[in-house]
């Protein structure tokens, strides 16, 4: 909280407030405490923040969250209500009493909250992402969250991996146990297992031949021999809210020389990234250090080629700070970050390798434990 109280104290204001249900990473992170909906947070100078929720979930958040429950009536919310005769005035009216003078305010803040509050006072936007910066270096507490729903990622995969391996190609086409192997099957046996881990996986890739030379292509229809086949799985751990985040690229049978090419150059890109991870160094320094490794050995980075930043990082968010990118800053000790470089061709395919891992003194703790070859 301290780090929260130095941007309340450098924006000139009274207290933080956010309103918001677990869904937001930021309210989750700042709450510990899972709900449907919204509810307001507030957190003052130097004060234990405070939660204000309805009656029937007070014991429940006494009980979960880190910010001290306050009921609604004892808010001054319901008064207000009866006073305002309107939820979101009321609301408004509950914060900046609460507050007790300027507010800073997350940039996600309803905007018709946000209007309402300037009505009682200084509403100050947290242009600079205090959370966010917060959220960007992990206690050991959630790097084992992190690394757990990393290991079922990791396991998915090779569910996934070896429904390729055991298939078999007939008529230009993957069959496994008689039936054609497409991307919707691999998703869903991958998405089973893991809801089984107790983690739900959306939008996973699994893309083959001219479909994996767009990053994000989902994927669809029977999966083929002898072409690449993406397999982007980012599940999230419904107890904890951390994300894993792992790309494999395999081919079942004889990849193209391009491919096999692309492949290559991408495994060294990725090895090269990873060695180069310590606190301190820049991510636009790694993103650039691939750039180059492309560059020389004739891959492009644009329109073609390696069209993406080299990783991002990850957390109560699939995608969040800190960044491998153009503008990345310094990392930090305790950032979670993937290392994902690709090279994409229309009319070849597209191959990229994703690990993930956390940013220390000295180097990279990579968590995907996991075999990057390419033939299966």
């Amino acid at each position: 909280m301290k780090r929260l109280d130095d941007a309340i104290s450098a924006a000139g204001c009274a207290a933080y407030v956010a309103y918001a249900s677990s869904k937001d990473a930021d309210f989750r992170y700042l709450t510990q405490f899972q709900v449907s909906d919204p509810l307001l947070y507030v957190k003052r100078l130097g004060e234990e923040p405070g939660l204000v929720v309805p009656q029937m979930e007070y014991a429940r958040a006494a009980a979960e969250a880190t910010a001290v429950p306050v009921t609604r009536a004892e808010s001054g919310y319901l008064a207000y209500l009866d006073e305002d005769k309107e939820p979101w005035k009321a609301l408004a009216h509950t914060a900046a009493a609460l507050a007790g003078g300027p507010v800073l305010v997350p940039g996600t803040l309803p905007y018709r909250l946000g209007r309402l509050l300037e009505g009682y006072g200084e509403v100050v936007v947290d242009t600079g992402g205090a959370v966010g910066a917060m959220r960007a270096v992990k206690t050991s507490h959630e790097l084992a969250a992190i690394r757990a729903a990393q290991q079922a990622t990791a396991a998915a995969m090779d569910l996934g991996i070896a429904m390729i391996r055991r298939s078999s190609a007939q008529g230009g086409v993957l069959l496994l146990d008689g039936e054609a192997l497409t991307s919707e099957r691999v998703k869903a046996a991958m998405h089973t297992y893991l809801m089984g881990q107790g983690c739900i996986a959306r939008e996973t890739i699994v893309a083959c031949g001219e479909e994996s030379a767009m990053p994000h292509r989902q994927g669809a229809g029977p999966l083929r021999p002898d072409e690449p086949i993406v397999i982007d799985l980012f599940p999230c751990d419904e107890a904890t809210g951390y994300y894993a985040d792992m790309s494999r690229t395999v081919v079942k049978g004889e990849p193209s020389p391009e491919i096999a090419d692309m492949h290559r150059s991408v495994l060294e890109a990725q090895t090269l990234g990873k060695s180069l991870i310590r606190a301190g160094v820049p991510g636009a320094d790694l993103h650039a250090a691939v750039v180059k490794h492309f560059d020389e050995q004739g891959y492009e980075s644009g329109a073609q080629g390696f069209v993406h930043s080299l990783g991002h990082g990850v957390g109560l968010e699939v995608h969040e700070a800190p960044s491998l990118s153009p503008s990345g800053g310094p990392l930090a000790a305790g950032n979670v970050v993937t290392v994902e470089p690709g090279l994409y061709y229309a009319g070849i395919g597209g191959v990229r390798i994703e690990d993930m891992g956390a940013v220390t003194a000295g180097g990279f703790d990579c968590y995907t434990d996991y075999t990057r070859d390419l033939i299966l």
